[in-house]
């Protein structure tokens, strides 16, 4: 099952960045070698078993972003799942940016008129702390306006925080098939082990799939944190010649499980409860593994 998925936005926005560091293990720092995209890139992205993203990262120089909607307009747009467009929070040329992005809800209103559409307003490590909350609010105002009569979901991105896993993860939410169906055994777990919260991450990727949370947290960015973190730590694992496989991280307040769980997730599970011993919620993942597996495979069928 592929999902066709655009990642659009002028030369130098940060897209084939951000694309590097979700889908190529690529750490912030060493993008910086990487050049401009020529044309478009393809590439294939299994997520979840049998969902295949298929990504078409689309260079942004002028030439490139005119040919697109002259000669090639019916072959680039068509078929659209989602649509991602990246705007540059720093860009001098505004207008013009804005005048692309409208080309392509144009493009994409007559070949993929029902394709969900995210805006990512990018590079916000840029802007002062103080101005960032009031820069993203007029920003997703201005192109929710331009945007009519179609619907969109706005972010703020950086490669340098969790923001980029924040945007990436609702993305990828929004192409699962039957998601419901996996949240509610996700929160039947969660009651079984009395947990406190119970998240699935994507294995490759380390992207939340799902959660189930039976108490509230203040940090609403907690998991995009943890999926950084979890991340560099993986490719440090790597570079050492070894294989992350599980983590435990317990103190006088509470205990978190990160384990392999299926064969296209890792679970998180999280205890506050000091008296259930660690090998309890161990047996526990270990015997849920099966159910989930076959959820999984049911799931992608379904989804067909």
């Amino acid at each position: 099952m592929k999902k066709k998925v655009l990642l659009m936005g002028k030369s130098g926005s940060g897209k084939t960045s951000m694309r590097s560091i979700i889908f190529a293990n690529y750490i912030a720092r060493d993008t910086r070698r990487l050049g401009y995209t020529i044309d478009v890139e393809h590439s294939h992205v299994r997520f979840l078993g049998n969902l295949v993203l298929n990504l078409w990262d689309c260079g942004g120089q002028e030439a490139f972003m005119e040919n697109y909607f002259a000669s090639q307009r019916d072959h680039i747009f068509r078929n659209v799942e989602v649509l991602i467009y990246v705007f540059d929070v720093e860009s001098r040329e505004l207008e013009k940016d804005m005048h692309y992005y409208q080309s392509c809800l144009e493009a994409i209103l007559q070949n993929s008129r029902d394709a969900k559409i995210f805006c990512l307003i990018h590079k916000m490590d840029l802007v002062q702390e103080g101005q960032r909350d009031a820069i993203f609010g007029d920003r997703e105002l201005e192109l929710k306006r331009r945007s009519l009569p179609l619907d969109i979901t706005c972010f703020r991105t950086s490669i340098w925080d969790e923001t980029l896993y924040k945007a990436w993860s609702s993305i990828v939410y929004s192409l699962i098939p039957n998601v419901r169906l996996l949240e509610l055994h996700l929160s039947k777990f969660a009651d079984i082990l009395e947990a406190d919260e119970v998240v699935l991450f994507e294995r490759a990727t380390f992207l939340v799939i799902s959660h189930s949370t039976r108490t509230n947290y203040m940090d609403l960015h907690r998991f995009e944190k943890i999926s950084n973190i979890i991340k560099q730590f993986k490719l440090s694992c790597t570079k050492s010649h070894s294989q992350f496989q599980s983590v435990e991280v317990r103190n006088s307040s509470f205990a978190a499980f990160i384990d392999v769980f299926t064969s296209n997730t890792y679970v998180m599970v999280i205890m506050s409860d000091p008296t259930i011993p660690s090998a309890a919620t161990l047996v526990n993942i270990h015997n849920a593994r099966k159910h989930f597996e076959q959820l999984d495979a049911g799931r992608v069928a379904n989804g067909r």
